[in-house]
């Protein structure tokens, strides 16, 4: 297992007028090496592309981080 990419991280804002910075940066203290962000509304799941590409090709001994 490459334990550098064991933690993924996933932040999002709901417009495009926030600013995902302060997510990152907490996913990265949290440990996390790879981190997709997307700005779309938290009412659904749908057109989620990063979350989807994330459940698509995570492994069992990886762990997903979400910062809400």
């Amino acid at each position: 297992m490459n334990r550098s990419m064991s933690r993924i991280g996933y932040a999002r804002t709901s417009t495009m007028d926030q600013n995902p910075d302060t997510q990152v940066h907490a996913l990265e203290a949290a440990g996390c090496h790879l981190i997709r962000t997307e700005q779309k509304s938290g009412g659904t799941l749908k057109d989620r592309v990063e979350l989807q590409t994330i459940l698509d090709f995570i492994h069992p001994d990886e762990t997903l981080v979400v910062m809400h």
